[in-house]
């Protein structure tokens, strides 16, 4: 039974993966057949961006109510309804219109299935799990060159990504009773024994009911230190995918074809990086993964810094960079409902996935407008202070969690 609903689990994941770079794969030839400037790429973005917000947010509520199996069914069959509308799209403005259930497809689901995992299985599943995101964002932009190759065009990508949603989204109907056994033989496992080492404080706890609102979610101590470190590790994610290339072309002046090859080193040593955390994540243990990831992230930094005739340290740090930053957003998300309680863990994931988009959103663009007044020099410097940011927030919530739990000695 639990390998039947992983497995389907894992291919919901690499379904999470394949909408999101649909988008700028096919935006060189979308905006010319549509008529719009290059630059309106990025309304679009945060249409999606604004939903999946927003949908995260909303995610708790929905969660207790429908169940995670369900949310997670209804948000998967909204993206393919999307993405079958971008495929009948030839205004922009319609485009506009089928980003709403885009994104609130989007956001939904990937609160919904990643507080699932975290409360019913190990840690080794959550940076698994998270890998086959990075394979799904990494097949999508093969299946659009195939489009546009084949005569099929950019709609004919967007039509294939939206048949294979729509049979995740009926396999998931099918399989909706075992979500619920799961829940329930998991629930009792808690109670009985305890799952892992990281998991001392969870097992105790009873299931969740009732809804945590927003504003009780953020008094809880803690959530903003975790929020906080999301925040700088999706900014450091997010501007490294988008701005490394340009670095080492403006600031090292290595040759565009050579920095298009190591920038996407940084997204294989993120899959990758998620494949060999898993091997080790239930001896290590979130803590050890996340302060180990921003350390490792620091010291890439520092590599892409320093001043030396050869790039190819800077290369290499790239590469790292990648490699350690890996198992920081699975291990944040796993250790939720160890930090927070179960009854918890629902809601604030559901925030910690807003604060996520939130910081992918904003601080790319940040970056790229701080690089025109100080120039792109400062790469390497915005990466180091992202991380330090996040290792400090990251370990003063371990003291406070450490404080919290710790005997009352009489």
């Amino acid at each position: 039974m639990y390998s039947i609903l992983l497995t389907i689990i894992y291919i919901a994941f690499i379904s999470l993966g394949l909408p999101d770079s649909l988008v700028g794969a096919g935006w060189p030839v979308m905006h010319k057949d549509l008529d719009v400037p290059q630059s309106f790429a990025g309304i679009i973005t945060m249409i999606i961006a604004i939903g999946t917000i927003l949908s995260s947010l909303a995610s708790e509520r929905l969660t207790r109510r429908f169940g995670a199996g369900l949310v997670t069914a209804i948000s998967v069959g909204l993206t393919a309804t999307a993405l079958f509308g971008f495929a009948f799209s030839d205004q922009f403005w319609m485009l506009c219109l089928w980003a709403i259930p885009y994104g609130v497809g989007a956001g939904a689901v990937d609160a919904a299935l990643n507080n699932y995992v975290a409360l019913h299985y190990a840690a080794r599943h959550m940076n698994w799990l998270h890998s086959f995101w990075g394979v799904g964002a990494s097949i999508s932009p093969l299946i659009m060159s195939h489009a546009l190759t084949s005569g099929m065009g950019w709609p004919g990508a967007y039509n294939i990504v939206s048949i294979i949603q729509a049979v995740l989204t009926a396999a998931l109907l099918f399989t909706l009773p075992l979500w619920g056994k799961v829940n329930i033989l998991r629930s009792k496992e808690h109670q009985l024994t305890e799952v892992n080492t990281d998991s001392q404080a969870v097992a105790s706890q009873p299931p969740a009911s009732g809804h945590v609102p927003l504003t009780k979610a953020l008094k809880i101590p803690g959530v903003v230190l975790i929020l906080t470190t999301f925040f700088a590790y999706c900014a450091l994610e997010s501007t490294s995918i988008l701005w490394s290339s340009t670095y080492l072309v403006g600031a090292r002046g290595v040759s565009a074809a050579t920095a298009a090859a190591f920038a996407s080193f940084f997204l294989i040593g993120i899959t990758l990086g998620r494949f060999l955390a898993g091997i080790v994540a239930d001896r290590i243990g979130d803590r050890n993964l996340i302060r180990g990831g921003f350390i490792l992230v620091g010291v890439a930094g520092i590599m892409i810094l320093l001043p030396l005739e050869t790039n190819a340290v800077a290369l290499t740090g790239l590469a790292i960079a990648g490699l350690g930053a890996a198992p920081i957003y699975p291990a944040i998300i796993h250790s939720t409902p160890t930090n927070f309680g179960r009854n918890n863990s629902q809601a604030i994931i559901g925030i910690q996935m807003a604060s996520a988009y939130l910081g992918s959103t904003l601080m790319p663009p940040l970056f790229g407008i701080v690089s025109q007044w100080v120039g792109l020099w400062i790469f390497p410097v915005f990466v180091l202070v992202l991380a330090i940011l996040g290792i400090l927030f990251s370990e003063r919530l371990n003291r406070r969690v450490d404080a919290q739990q710790a005997p009352i000695r009489i």
